[in-house]
Protein backbone atom coordinates (compact mmCIF):
# COMPACT_ATOMS: atom_id res chain seq x y z
CA UNK A 1 0.00 0.00 0.00
CA UNK A 2 1.49 3.73 -0.91
CA UNK A 3 1.08 6.27 1.58
CA UNK A 4 2.27 9.65 0.81
CA UNK A 5 1.39 13.14 -0.47
CA UNK A 6 0.18 13.76 -3.85
CA UNK A 7 0.37 17.32 -5.43
CA UNK A 8 -1.48 17.87 -8.45
CA UNK A 9 -1.18 20.76 -10.73
CA UNK A 10 -4.47 21.74 -12.32
CA UNK A 11 -3.10 23.70 -15.45
CA UNK A 12 -5.83 24.28 -18.04
CA UNK A 13 -7.82 22.67 -20.32
CA UNK A 14 -9.03 22.60 -24.10
CA UNK A 15 -11.51 22.31 -26.54
CA UNK A 16 -14.16 22.15 -23.94
CA UNK A 17 -17.63 21.20 -24.92
CA UNK A 18 -19.35 25.01 -24.55
CA UNK A 19 -23.16 24.40 -23.83
CA UNK A 20 -24.04 27.66 -22.61
CA UNK A 21 -26.28 29.03 -24.94
CA UNK A 22 -26.26 32.52 -23.74
CA UNK A 23 -22.67 33.44 -23.02
CA UNK A 24 -19.68 31.62 -22.33
CA UNK A 25 -19.67 29.37 -19.85
CA UNK A 26 -17.72 29.38 -16.45
CA UNK A 27 -15.81 26.30 -15.92
CA UNK A 28 -14.68 24.86 -12.22
CA UNK A 29 -12.79 21.54 -11.85
CA UNK A 30 -13.52 19.40 -8.62
CA UNK A 31 -11.13 16.77 -8.04
CA UNK A 32 -10.90 13.95 -6.09
CA UNK A 33 -8.56 11.05 -5.03
CA UNK A 34 -11.38 8.00 -3.93
CA UNK A 35 -10.43 4.80 -1.85
CA UNK A 36 -13.05 1.73 -0.99
CA UNK A 37 -12.76 3.74 2.93
CA UNK A 38 -13.16 7.41 1.80
CA UNK A 39 -12.98 10.17 -0.50
CA UNK A 40 -10.94 12.96 -0.64
CA UNK A 41 -12.48 15.90 -2.75
CA UNK A 42 -11.39 19.52 -3.39
CA UNK A 43 -12.95 22.08 -5.62
CA UNK A 44 -11.10 24.61 -8.15
CA UNK A 45 -11.90 28.24 -8.64
CA UNK A 46 -14.46 29.49 -10.93
CA UNK A 47 -13.51 31.12 -14.33
CA UNK A 48 -15.90 33.38 -15.09
CA UNK A 49 -16.60 33.92 -18.68
CA UNK A 50 -13.39 31.29 -19.59
CA UNK A 51 -15.60 29.70 -21.82
CA UNK A 52 -14.07 26.51 -22.94
CA UNK A 53 -10.31 27.57 -22.57
CA UNK A 54 -10.07 27.83 -18.98
CA UNK A 55 -6.51 28.70 -17.40
CA UNK A 56 -6.21 27.49 -13.84
CA UNK A 57 -2.49 26.92 -12.81
CA UNK A 58 -3.97 25.54 -9.41
CA UNK A 59 -2.30 23.06 -6.98
CA UNK A 60 -3.92 20.97 -4.97
CA UNK A 61 -2.56 18.23 -2.15
CA UNK A 62 -3.58 15.18 -1.37
CA UNK A 63 -2.62 12.93 1.50
CA UNK A 64 -2.29 9.54 0.08
CA UNK A 65 -3.21 7.25 3.24
CA UNK A 66 -5.41 4.08 1.54
CA UNK A 67 -5.62 1.73 -1.71
CA UNK A 68 -6.02 5.31 -4.08
CA UNK A 69 -5.59 4.20 -7.89
CA UNK A 70 -6.41 6.86 -9.57
CA UNK A 71 -7.36 10.47 -9.67
CA UNK A 72 -10.70 11.75 -11.11
CA UNK A 73 -11.28 15.43 -12.26
CA UNK A 74 -14.96 15.86 -13.13
CA UNK A 75 -15.57 19.37 -15.24
CA UNK A 76 -18.46 21.62 -14.46
CA UNK A 77 -20.04 24.79 -15.91
CA UNK A 78 -21.42 27.15 -13.10
CA UNK A 79 -24.41 28.20 -13.44
CA UNK A 80 -26.10 30.57 -11.45
CA UNK A 81 -29.73 29.94 -11.83
CA UNK A 82 -30.00 26.26 -12.37
CA UNK A 83 -27.83 23.55 -11.23
CA UNK A 84 -24.46 23.34 -12.54
CA UNK A 85 -23.76 21.54 -15.68
CA UNK A 86 -21.33 18.19 -16.01
CA UNK A 87 -18.55 19.07 -18.91
CA UNK A 88 -16.45 16.29 -18.70
CA UNK A 89 -14.31 14.05 -16.44
CA UNK A 90 -10.63 12.84 -16.88
CA UNK A 91 -9.36 9.79 -15.15
CA UNK A 92 -5.78 9.34 -14.05
CA UNK A 93 -4.27 6.27 -13.18
CA UNK A 94 -1.94 7.08 -10.46
CA UNK A 95 0.55 4.12 -10.12
CA UNK A 96 3.32 5.70 -12.56
CA UNK A 97 3.28 8.98 -10.31
CA UNK A 98 3.87 6.18 -7.37
CA UNK A 99 7.07 4.71 -9.37
CA UNK A 100 8.54 8.13 -11.15
CA UNK A 101 8.15 10.74 -8.08
CA UNK A 102 6.84 13.00 -10.83
CA UNK A 103 4.78 13.30 -14.04
CA UNK A 104 5.38 16.39 -15.54
CA UNK A 105 2.22 18.73 -17.56
CA UNK A 106 0.39 15.90 -19.42
CA UNK A 107 -3.20 16.13 -21.65
CA UNK A 108 -5.53 14.05 -20.53
CA UNK A 109 -8.82 13.21 -22.59
CA UNK A 110 -12.07 14.66 -21.32
CA UNK A 111 -15.05 12.64 -21.75
CA UNK A 112 -18.75 12.60 -21.34
CA UNK A 113 -20.96 9.88 -22.34
CA UNK A 114 -18.66 7.91 -23.86
CA UNK A 115 -17.52 10.87 -25.85
CA UNK A 116 -14.38 13.59 -26.35
CA UNK A 117 -15.61 16.92 -24.59
CA UNK A 118 -11.73 18.31 -24.66
CA UNK A 119 -9.07 18.17 -22.51
CA UNK A 120 -6.80 19.03 -19.46
CA UNK A 121 -3.73 19.46 -18.46
CA UNK A 122 -2.52 18.87 -15.35
CA UNK A 123 1.20 17.90 -13.49
CA UNK A 124 1.47 15.35 -10.59
CA UNK A 125 4.07 15.08 -7.81
CA UNK A 126 4.15 11.72 -5.42
CA UNK A 127 6.03 12.41 -2.03
CA UNK A 128 6.14 9.23 0.13
CA UNK A 129 5.87 8.92 3.85
CA UNK A 130 9.07 8.23 5.24
CA UNK A 131 9.17 4.33 6.38
CA UNK A 132 10.50 5.40 10.13
CA UNK A 133 7.03 7.17 9.96
CA UNK A 134 4.53 4.53 9.15
CA UNK A 135 3.63 3.59 12.56
CA UNK A 136 4.24 4.96 15.80
CA UNK A 137 4.12 1.64 17.22
CA UNK A 138 6.96 0.14 15.10
CA UNK A 139 10.61 0.42 16.00
CA UNK A 140 12.96 1.75 13.49
CA UNK A 141 14.63 -0.26 11.03
CA UNK A 142 17.49 -1.44 12.41
CA UNK A 143 20.51 -1.41 9.75
CA UNK A 144 21.69 -4.65 8.66
CA UNK A 145 25.44 -4.53 9.20
CA UNK A 146 27.40 -5.25 12.38
CA UNK A 147 27.71 -3.34 15.32
CA UNK A 148 30.36 -2.72 18.03
CA UNK A 149 29.99 -5.85 19.04
CA UNK A 150 30.18 -7.97 15.79
CA UNK A 151 33.56 -5.86 15.58
CA UNK A 152 34.73 -6.74 18.63
CA UNK A 153 38.11 -9.08 18.49
CA UNK A 154 40.15 -11.17 20.96
CA UNK A 155 43.65 -10.40 20.36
Amino acid sequence: MVKGTLEVLLVNAKGLQDGDVLGKMDPYAILSCRSVRMCHEQKSSVKTGAGSEPEWNESFVFKITDDVTELHIKLMDSDTFTADDCVGEAKILLEPVFMEGKIPPTVYNVVKDREYHGQIKVSLTFIPDSPYHESPHKPPHKESFGGWKESATDY
